[in-house]
């Protein structure tokens, strides 16, 4: 998908830095400092417009959260939605997933979000995907012991390949879902994409995973 250019948008990024964390890795190890209360962290990889980590911190108050996106034309929409929700335990960072071990340290993170994440459809492509063993590694570099990660895509074949590479690397599956909104599961929070592809009948796929103590 062509983005269209936002020339404006790192001057707006730069203009909030009550939301969005700039130079973040001066925080690693110390993610309580940016935020008012010293709680658990979750991060969502790929935050895009921001409906779901706006949504979830204002349903969580009791855990901070951090969206994650590398286009600037994009999580500058994700910004208005945190402004407007005007939450405190929310914040913005514009970085590279595959760097997040320059941002966070062990243990900073309780739990990742990817949600509606790019397949990469092409096997050439594969070591781009956000359920590749690397970023596995990258993210078991920054959870807690036990940390976890919930998936959800539309993407049949991204959902199959991801189940076996969670498998590979060892991670324990806690709930596999291959039809979320036709399941008991509760609270669920919609992604902008998720409403658009549930809209056209395309199913849902979800789990969520959990990193084995070594």
């Amino acid at each position: 998908m062509r983005l269209r250019n936002k020339p404006w948008a790192k001057d707006k990024l730069s203009d909030n830095p009550q939301y969005v964390v700039h130079e973040p890795e001066q925080y690693r190890g110390r993610w309580n400092e940016p935020f008012k209360q010293n709680q658990h962290l979750h991060i969502e990889i790929g935050t895009g417009k921001g409906r779901f980590i706006t949504e979830m911190a204002k349903a969580n108050p009791e855990i901070n959260y951090i969206g994650i996106e590398l286009q600037e034309s994009v999580i500058v929409s994700a910004l208005d939605r945190v402004i407007e929700a005007e939450v405190n335990n929310c914040k913005l960072m514009n970085v590279d997933a595959a760097e997040l071990g320059k941002y966070f340290a062990r243990g900073d993170v309780d739990r990742v979000y990817l949600n509606f994440s790019d397949p990469w459809p092409k096997t050439r492509h594969e070591k781009r995907r956000l359920t590749y063993k690397s970023f596995l590694s990258i993210y078991e570099e920054i959870l807690v012991p036990n940390g976890e990660i919930h998936f959800k895509t539309d993407n049949q074949g991204l959902f199959e390949y991801s189940l076996t590479s969670f498998s590979a690397y060892g991670l324990l599956l806690k709930y596999v879902s291959l039809d979320l909104h036709q399941s008991d599961f509760e609270g669920n929070i919609m992604t902008e994409y998720e409403e658009k592809f549930s809209s056209r009948g395309n199913r849902i796929y979800r789990a969520e995973v959990q990193y084995r103590t070594k």
